[in-house]
Order: C-alpha cells, then structure tokens, then sequence
C-alpha cells in the first residue's frame, strides 16, 4: 500500500479526469464534480491518515507467502481454446467465464506490478498461469473500476492487439481511457443500467468503494459491480468492495447468482482498509446477502498490498465458513489458474 501512494503521488501531474458531464447520473454529485456513494467517501483518508498506514506497512511482519507466491495451474493455448461451461480464477480480480458460448473476462491485470511504473508499485508474487496471447476468443470484458490492480494499460494493449473486436463494458467515465489506450468498442453503463449482448442481460450495481489513478482525479469515474443472466445461469462480480447493504438489494432487484465472484483480501489495517475492502467474514455475509449458490474468492494472494499474511484470507474463508454452517464446496478459494466446472451443472 505504501508503495502504491508513492507512485499515485509521482503519476499526480501526468494523469487527469474525464471532462465528460455526468450530472444526469443520479450516482454523481454535481456540487463536488465527482461520483459518490450513498454513504459518502469514508475511504477518503487525511494525509496524517495515509502515512500512518505508510509506517503500518513498512514495519509490517515477515510473510512468507510475499517472498514465494502461491501454487499457480499452468494452462496451455490448446488446452484454454477448448475453455467451456467453467470459471477459472486467473489471479487478483481476473476471472474467465464461460456459458453458453460466451465467454467473459473480469478486470484483466496480467502485469508484474499494479502501478503506474514499471519499476515501483506493488510487484506479482504469483505468476500468471498463461499469456494474454494464449487467451480463448473473448466476448466480453467487464471493468469494475479503475485502480492499477483492476484496470491496468499494458494488459488491455496487449489484448487488443490479439483480439482488437472485444467488447468492452466499464463504469461511466471510463470510456475515453479505453479509448486511448486503443479500445475500439466501450461502453459506458451506470449503476443498474442494463443492456443485452447475445441473449445475456448485463448491468452494473452499486458497491462501496472508490475510483482514482492520481491525485487528480478521485471519483472522477464511477465504480461498479456487474450482473449476468442467461436464462439459467446468473454471475455476480462484485470487483472490489467494502461491505454493504448493496449485495442485499442487488439480490432483491436482480435475483440471486448462480455464481458470485467476491473479493477477500486487503483488508488490513482494518480501520483504514474496512470501507473500501471487505474482509474474509464479510465476503461470506456478501455471499449470504447475495443468496448465491456458489461463491469464488478473488482479490487475494496476488499483489502484497496490505497488511495482513497474504496466506490469511483464504484460511479465515473457511472458518467463517465452518462458523455458518457453509458446505466449504460451495465458496472456493481457487489456486491461480483453478478451473471449477460444479457452478455450471446447478443452473437457476
């Protein structure tokens, strides 16, 4: 995290806002110029605030897992053209989907580092388990928001350039970033604005969090997380999240998910993470609230960027799920490059 404000700090001057106007969108505050929750920006932290996390991080314990990574399933060209009725969890908050012959990718981040330079900013420490390159043919990409470990530059060129015609859909004030980085076909969707690609109903939903690439641009862009059904398969994305009443009424305006992907990790220190980052025990309320029948764990174990153990998340998933009485076959923390195919034999 530390390292994260460094480099936001010296990609200030460079980056700017969307000079769009959204102030049709209930979801932006025209006297701040800018997009807000219904509970405000409590992630909005006071410089005092911000290097005390500084100094948390920098004195933070040894962790093991930080130094070698996690277990990563390798997956070949010919073995990923063939990806069908699956999900796979690619790393961070990167999930490839596949049902009914569409087949879907959630915030690509294939890149050493989530950060703006090359050489600072929180580094991989488990290794994609395949190239952008050897990818299935993409339908769709769904953005949630725009921070470096979901929304990174080099990914996106690099998989356009191997597949130019994929569409793409991001929150509002996201389309001239794509577009300049080479992005032929965006759309910009707002909370619960729902369009239909190939039978399939998408639509953002409100989630408790926060948007920025600088200094410069906070909450310039809206924030999002995604719903998909098909007529007997649904799949929640929650992106990134602090815990909310959102997953409530999204389950009671959308329906359940067959499927939720939902984030566990960075999550400490708590008082400064708890409003944008859910913890383990509040992914499995999230995964309660959604009434999924099936829940995969992403935003973990990929980048160092908070303080807890990078091995900690998965382990506090399964006792919060014990503690609830959860099957543990029905929330999974997959190993990077995991397929699970059980969501796809238990339609709506």
């Amino acid at each position: 995290m530390y390292r994260f404000i460094v480099v936001t700090l010296i990609s200030a001057l460079t980056a700017c806002g969307s000079s769009m106007d959204y102030s049709h969108s209930p979801n932006f505050n025209s006297n701040l110029n800018r997009f807000q929750h219904p509970d405000g920006d409590p992630s909005n932290k006071k410089p005092s605030e911000l290097f005390a996390m500084i100094r948390e991080f920098s004195k933070r314990k040894y962790d093991q897992s930080e130094q070698i990574g996690f277990p990563v399933k390798l997956s070949e060209r010919h073995e990923l053209s063939t990806f069908s009725e699956s999900v796979m969890w690619i790393g961070q908050s990167t999930i490839l989907l596949n049902h009914k012959g569409l087949t879907v990718l959630t915030d690509p981040q294939f890149s050493n580092r989530a950060s703006p330079l090359f050489f600072g900013g929180p580094k991989r420490v488990t290794p994609i388990p395949f190239n952008i390159k050897d990818l299935p043919n993409i339908d769709v990409v769904l953005i949630s928001h725009n921070h470096y470990d979901h929304l990174d530059r080099s990914s996106i060129r690099d998989l356009i350039k191997h597949q130019p015609s994929i569409k793409f859909l991001v929150p509002l004030g996201l389309g001239q970033t794509l577009y300049k980085w080479g992005v032929v076909d965006v759309t910009e969707l707002d909370w619960w604005q729902a369009i239909n690609l190939q039978d399939v109903e998408i639509q953002p939903t409100p989630v408790k969090h926060w948007s920025s690439r600088s200094l410069l641009d906070r909450n310039k862009s809206l924030w999002a997380g995604w719903m998909m059904k098909w007529d007997d398969f649904s799949f929640y994305f929650a992106g990134d999240s602090g815990y909310s009443s959102d997953f409530k009424e999204t389950a009671k305006r959308l329906g359940s998910p067959t499927l939720a992907a939902i984030p566990i990790g960075a999550y400490e220190p708590r008082d400064f993470m708890k409003a944008a980052h859910m913890n383990p025990e509040e992914a499995v309320k999230t995964f309660e609230d959604l009434k999924a029948k099936y829940g995969v764990a992403i935003h973990w174990g990929t980048f160092k960027l908070t303080t807890e153990r990078m091995d900690e998340p998965p382990e506090r998933l399964l006792q919060s799920l014990k503690d609830q009485e959860i099957p543990f076959d029905k929330f999974r923390a997959l190993s990077h490059g995991e397929k699970w195919d059980a969501p796809f034999s238990e339609k709506m």
